[in-house]
């Protein structure tokens, strides 16, 4: 085992044995001190609790990949991993404890637990830290890497190495020429004799940043980096083909395919830990919210104006598949679903209860029914109606893009006020920038912050909700 498996396996399996040592450990000096100060009972005294705070430790931290090291940037991992695994070990286990009152939950004293969990979680990141970077630099655990090509992928990539301490820049081997010639000549000598000199110097891994088209004598290269025990590491410098941030998958595990934007939710575990927010959000909110006002709403809606409770209407949901959306009806019965027109400023078809609920952002409550049936989810891109589809699908370029999720009750368009009435294409590319960056960059809590963004808005009232 070398020095690098070996902090590997320290990292992986060592650091979650110390964090639940600490927790457990902060756990019984809060009921320690709960008992000997005659205050109230910490979590009664049944083990059992205990034992589910080390469970939803080990579910939060799986859920947010805090064991599971991968990249160079581990530390970074570690504590961003770190602080969402604690901040939903605290939404998870308060909810598991309200839901046993009998124990006598003393908040006082759970306050306290989790603040000095937090400072423990502080204090031994910290040392982890001065220890990761002593192991780097007493067991050598930076990798020596070398560059071949000369381009903007190439300037980047080395200012990449010499920022990072887990690698040890040797320098550039050669440029672009070292793998085309117009006759697919062999690999030069020289290009040979730099290899051999680098693998003498501890370089273990060659990155090549080359232009695809101009890898005509790539083979031989490969031949040579095996020769002299060389890993060969291929970036294409795609500049002069591609815009934008590419990204490379794999077709099993044998095909590499380069992707013109990262999708994040195109991968199944994301979309699985996406799906079980919406579903646990939902139901949550219909268990103590959604059971008795939506049908008091439907009620007052009945009251106030003729016509259905909910407004039903086709929408385009992920991969441009038709579902129908429900909201509360807002507007007298006069628009059908053929006939739709954007609702404006102090239109004339707003009901009196409908302007309250469409200020208010009630009329979209029914959509929870659409998330629990899978056609949306609590967050993501507005779905738009057909026509306003049909209408922007051939002005803006991207727009069906935003097609490549599910469409969501709130957005990241939203929440920064790009909601209600578009008025021109001008208004629109603009909410879809920020679709477009939501599905790139799609994390659990970025998902979260929108959600607490949304009830933000919501209390302080919105301009453009009408």
């Amino acid at each position: 085992m070398n020095n690098q498996t070996r902090y590997v396996f320290l990292l992986r399996y060592i650091l979650p044995l110390v964090d639940l040592l600490m927790i457990n450990i902060i756990f019984y000096i809060v009921g320690y001190w709960a008992s000997i100060a005659n205050r109230e009972v910490f979590i009664g005294n049944n083990n059992n609790h205990v034992v589910v705070c080390n469970l939803i430790w080990l579910v939060c931290s799986g859920y947010f990949g805090l064991y599971r090291v991968t990249g160079e940037n581990k530390m970074e991992q570690v504590y961003r991993a770190t602080w969402r695994t604690y901040g939903l070990h605290v939404i998870l286990y308060v909810l598991y404890l309200q839901f046993h009152k009998e124990n006598h939950l003393s908040p006082s004293l759970l306050l306290w637990f989790y603040i000095l969990l937090a400072g423990a979680f502080i204090i031994n990141r910290l040392i982890g830290t001065s220890i990761h970077y002593l192991a780097v630099d007493r067991f050598r655990l930076s990798r020596e890497v070398a560059v071949i090509g000369s381009n903007q992928t190439s300037i980047r990539l080395i200012d990449h190495f010499n920022q990072e301490r887990n690698f040890l820049f040797y320098g550039t081997i050669g440029g672009d020429e070292c793998v085309y010639f117009d006759q697919l000549q062999i690999i030069s000598s020289g290009i040979s004799q730099r290899l051999s000199e680098a693998a003498a110097a501890g370089v273990k891994d060659v990155y090549v940043t080359v232009i695809p088209d101009r890898m005509l004598a790539v083979h031989d290269l490969i031949k040579e980096a095996d020769k002299n025990g060389l890993r060969l590491k291929f970036i294409p410098d795609m500049g002069s083909h591609l815009f934008g941030n590419y990204n490379v998958n794999y077709l099993g595990n044998k095909f590499p395919i380069i992707t013109i934007r990262p999708e994040p939710l195109e991968e199944i575990d994301e979309r699985f830990k996406k799906r079980f927010f919406d579903l646990a959000f939902s139901c949550l909110l219909f268990v103590f919210l959604l059971w008795w006002l939506l049908p008091l709403i439907a009620i007052i809606i009945k009251l106030d104006s003729k016509g259905p409770v909910f407004f039903l209407q086709k929408r385009a949901g992920r991969n441009n598949k038709q579902f129908t959306v429900f909201k509360f009806r807002t507007m007298s019965v006069r628009e059908t679903e053929h006939e739709y027109v954007q609702a404006k400023k102090g239109d004339a078809r707003i009901t009196r209860v409908g302007n309250y609920l469409r200020r208010s952002s009630l009329d979209e409550l029914p959509q929870f029914i659409n998330v629990m049936l899978g056609d949306m989810s609590v967050v993501g891109p507005r779905p738009h109606p057909l026509k306003l589809n049909d209408q922007f699908q051939t002005i803006i370029d991207k727009y069906m893009v935003r097609h490549f999720v599910k469409p969501g009750i709130t957005g990241w368009a939203q929440v920064h006020g790009l909601r209600g009435e578009t008025k021109d294409a001008f208004d629109m590319e603009n909410r879809i920038k920020y679709d477009i960056h939501y599905l790139e960059n799609w994390t659990a809590m970025l998902d979260v912050k929108i959600v607490f963004m949304t009830i933000i808005n919501m209390l302080r009232g919105e301009d453009n909700a009408y």
